[in-house]
């Protein structure tokens, strides 16, 4: 599970040149460098290898988030603690009825939502392939115009979700290993490997602290574009993951007589309901307004920032905000194609894998996705005035609710993913449940507890722990004592 990178070295090695790749820039017999296209298009088509293994990674996020919750959920509803004094009847042999970890909201909270980010990142990582395979093809053949915009939007959207998505996934394994308790830290949980395993990803093809400054980059040429009033360029994002953001800019740059206000032009009806909460549309809407208002603010610390400092200062000073931005922008795309992928399956019909209960399961992952990102984020949306703090008992209470509604789907929502327990490699999440069977005999596959010595007691033991414990614990002879006074048994031996 590890990869070293290595190295070749040629020594008066020749290359011909019809062996070198020359679809989009030639090297002539004379050793001339000449691009075939000029275009702005064909020259980030070098960009579209890095950016289809962006795609990959974060395609591959979703496996990797889903195995730790399958892990986690599988142990949850398997662990018995704390009696249920609610309970009129007992489980069997009389035994007292005990709650399943799962049934603790706490644990609910943190693996549950972590679930259903397991399912939007890989819609949306589908829907990313997607577009980098007809990209790639349109400018490969020439069958279609890719504008630089539609590359540059392209990159941003990659390094977005890269960004967010191997964060979000690195963090939520984490948190499935400590929501298992202290069987979490054995190796046989099979969270340890599959942690050290994905952990490179937050590093590998753009580090997740940097790629923000180049979404931010591309989105703030949007922010130009609509400031400029130039319909010929704002056409070109139409068919690009920006556009949701182009309207909303031009109302708030209308509504603010000149200057560029960060308040929202969407916000919360005071007299909503907490089930007002579980509408997608609505969700969706405030996560889009979320995204553009960062945006601005961005925008309006870099220009006030100018006047005082330099350009580097200024956009040094602006980095914080703008990971802010690069985050709503990424959870937004990631509930969008979440939502945009159950309306697809649902379209398909008969010939859909989603049947009608599966589709309501989905949309419920999907919601509570929503409301736990604006529960903890929920500075930006108080922020940009989108809720006020009357709301927030109300999101909460809709956070209850929709986890009572989907937690009795927790199980069969892993189930779906069909991992085999060969792929787990884990004694906490066996399809079987039978968990502690399976830690014993994790255990005594340990070859410090498979070989002995010849008395038939564990390797190790005669060499350092004979001394420590024969004898039993070390204990006081005062003086007068027939023998030296003083410490004893252990703690002589110490």
């Amino acid at each position: 599970n590890n990869m070293d990178n290595g190295f070749a070295k040629f020594n008066n090695v020749r290359i011909p040149r019809r062996n070198m790749a020359m679809r989009f820039a030639t090297v002539d017999e004379m050793g001339k460098y000449k691009k075939v296209d000029d275009s702005g298009a064909a020259s980030k088509v070098a960009y579209i290898t890095m950016m289809q293994v962006r795609a990959y990674i974060i395609h591959s996020s979703n496996e990797a988030l889903a195995m730790a919750c399958t892990i986690a959920i599988r142990y949850s509803a398997i662990r018995r603690q704390g009696y249920n004094a609610d309970a009129d009847k007992k489980r069997d042999n009389n035994a007292p009825n005990e709650f399943q970890v799962l049934d603790y909201r706490q644990q609910q909270y943190r693996l549950l939502p972590l679930l259903a980010a397991s399912y939007a990142i890989f819609f949306t990582g589908k829907h990313v392939l997607a577009r980098l395979k007809d990209i790639e093809h349109q400018l490969v053949s020439g069958a279609g115009t890719i504008t630089k915009t539609v590359v540059g939007d392209i990159h941003a959207t990659t390094s977005a979700l890269k960004s967010y998505a191997t964060t979000f996934t690195a963090d939520g394994i984490e948190d499935c290993r400590k929501a298992c308790g202290g069987h979490g830290f054995l190796v046989c949980s099979g969270l340890v490997e599959l942690s050290n395993t994905y952990l490179q990803s937050c590093t590998v093809e753009g580090d997740n602290q940097m790629l923000p400054q180049q979404v931010v980059k591309v989105l703030l040429k949007l922010v130009g574009a609509v400031q400029s009033g130039d319909e010929g360029l704002l056409s070109e994002y139409e068919v690009t993951d920006m556009n949701y953001l182009v309207g909303i800019l031009k109302e708030l740059m209308e509504s603010g007589s000149g200057d560029i206000p960060t308040k929202s032009a969407f916000a919360f009806p005071s007299d909503m309901t907490a089930k007002d909460f579980l509408d997608v549309p609505t969700l969706l809407k405030a996560f889009q307004h979320r995204s553009a208002c960062l945006l601005v603010d961005v925008a309006m610390q870099l220009q006030s920032s100018m006047g005082d400092s330099t350009a580097q200062q200024a956009w040094n000073d602006a980095l914080l905000a703008m990971a802010r931005a690069s985050r709503a922008h990424a959870s937004y795309l990631l509930l969008r194609d979440f939502a945009n992928g159950l309306k697809e399956e649902q379209q398909k019909g008969s010939s859909s894998c989603l049947g009608p209960k599966e589709h309501t399961v989905l949309t419920q992952c999907l919601t509570l996705l929503g409301l736990y990102w604006m529960d903890q984020f929920l500075e930006d949306f108080l922020q940009i005035q989108c809720l006020s703090s009357s709301h927030i008992p109300l999101l909460r209470q809709a956070i209850l609710e929709i986890m009572t509604t989907l937690r009795p789907s927790a199980v069969g929502l892993c189930d779906a993913r069909d991992f085999a327990d060969f792929r787990l490699k884990s004694a906490l999440g066996r399809y079987d449940g039978d968990v502690y069977p399976a830690i014993m005999e994790a255990a005594r596959r340990d070859p410090l507890n498979r070989e002995s010595s010849e008395d038939g007691v564990g390797l190790g033991y005669d060499e350092s722990l004979k001394k420590l414990i024969a004898g039993g614990a070390g204990e006081y002879r005062p003086n007068g004592a027939k023998r030296q006074a003083g410490l004893s048994g252990t703690m002589s031996r110490l």
